[in-house]
């Protein structure tokens, strides 16, 4: 790979190493240090997930009209702002204003990096002949190892106390701005010419009229709609801390052991259609077993297995196909508008999948299993031929 596609494959796991060497402990540091009440930790939860996921299509657009470099600067100045300020935040004005600083900040860097790894393996691809999905694997396997390691990390700083976690976290950003400042080019290869306010106002009239975007968009939702189930149903069917931990260390293991020789195998055998309905198959398989295996721990343990397997499957193609549904130009704005739509989703989806899980019962998990074989009928409308883009590898 090229060294810009090197350093934003790296900045991924840094990014990720020092955010979930926090955020694992946020709601035990503010419900049992701070003593905040169960509804206000919650809110504060979910006004960062809100400020973040919300946001990424402002920060796809900054990207589209002043470049990746200083969007992706000023979020990491942000995010070490962000954790600074939690380290010390003894209210809950100031840890309220933490959390929204430390989610802005991922709204701008997440989108900037992600378009211009779509863009550069796009370009990596026609110079090399090799499939654009194996860059966007390999960035997930990144995302994995720091997934993995960051809160181990953490564990290891909460010995100290959560400040030193903070801190760290805070640390751990400033390296990646002063390694972005320095490594990063000011004008990425192939990238477009800057745009204008009025240039990004046509590409979101575009967006709401791109019927293939919005397709992709929700089959990207009924995947993320399952995934986030890991968090909520896994949880609330096993009542073990501990077995919950080993399923999710085993996910991040099986990332970062079977991404890449998957998609390869998938870049090779499999259309772009074929995969992403694959995976979103193989999760609502997942979700059957919940409903098929009488063990707990077994039937959570297929699960997480098969949830892995098909996000493993869908993801990587979805982030290589979505530059052909695109212009060049408004890249960043519909990486962004992906991950906007997909959260919006996700808010409304998971309080009626919570309300499901309450009722209990096997029929639970067949309604679960029903949202990804939805997103199935929407990668069909996705895939329809367009003449102007050709077919993704």
């Amino acid at each position: 790979m090229s060294p810009l596609l090197r350093l934003l494959i790296g900045t991924q796991l840094a990014f990720n190493v020092g955010f979930f060497a926090v955020l694992p402990y946020l709601a035990g540091h503010l419900g049992d240090e701070l003593g905040l009440a169960g509804w206000l930790v919650g809110l504060v939860l979910g006004l960062r997930t809100f400020s973040q996921q919300g946001l990424f299509v402002v920060g796809g657009a900054l990207t589209d009209r002043f470049g990746a470099r200083p969007v992706v600067l000023v979020g990491c100045a942000l995010r070490a702002a962000g954790f600074a300020s939690l380290a010390y935040a003894g209210s809950t004005p100031a840890v309220i204003g933490a959390v929204l600083l430390i989610g802005v900040a991922a709204a701008l860097f997440s989108p900037a990096v992600e378009s211009e790894v779509a863009r550069q393996a796009v370009r990596h691809e026609r110079e090399t002949g090799r499939p654009r999905t194996e860059v966007l694997a390999v960035l997930a396997v990144a995302g994995q190892v720091g997934a993995f390691t960051g809160p181990l990390l953490g564990a290891l700083l909460l010995l100290v106390d959560f400040r030193a976690a903070c801190l760290a976290g805070a640390a751990i950003f400033v390296a990646i701005l002063c390694g972005h400042a320095w490594l990063m080019p000011r004008r990425t290869p192939g990238a477009p010419h800057a745009a204008g306010h009025r240039h990004t106002l046509d590409g979101l009239r575009l967006l709401v009229r791109n019927r293939r975007f919005l397709a992709l968009s929700l089959a990207f939702s009924t995947y993320l709609l399952a995934y986030n189930q890991l968090y909520l149903a896994v949880p609330a069917r096993l009542d073990s801390p501990t077995a919950v931990a080993m399923l999710f260390a085993f996910s991040s293991a099986l990332v970062i052991v079977a991404q890449l020789p998957l998609t390869r195998w998938a870049s090779r055998r499999l259309a772009p259609r074929t995969a992403v309905s694959a995976g979103l198959l193989t999760i609502a398989a997942g979700f059957a077993a919940g409903a098929a295996v009488p063990s707990r721990m077994l039937s959570m343990a297929a699960l997480v297995a098969l949830l892995t397997v098909g996000q493993m499957l869908a993801v990587p193609v979805i982030r290589a196909w979505l530059p052909d549904l695109v212009e060049d130009a408004h890249l960043g704005l519909y990486t962004g508008a992906l991950s906007s739509i997909s959260g919006a989703v996700v808010l409304a989806g998971s309080a009626a999948s919570g309300a499901l899980l309450d009722t209990g019962g096997a029929l639970v998990w067949l309604a679960l299993a029903a949202m990804p074989v939805a997103g199935v009928a929407a990668v069909r409308a996705a895939a329809r031929p367009r003449a102007a883009k050709p077919a993704v590898t």
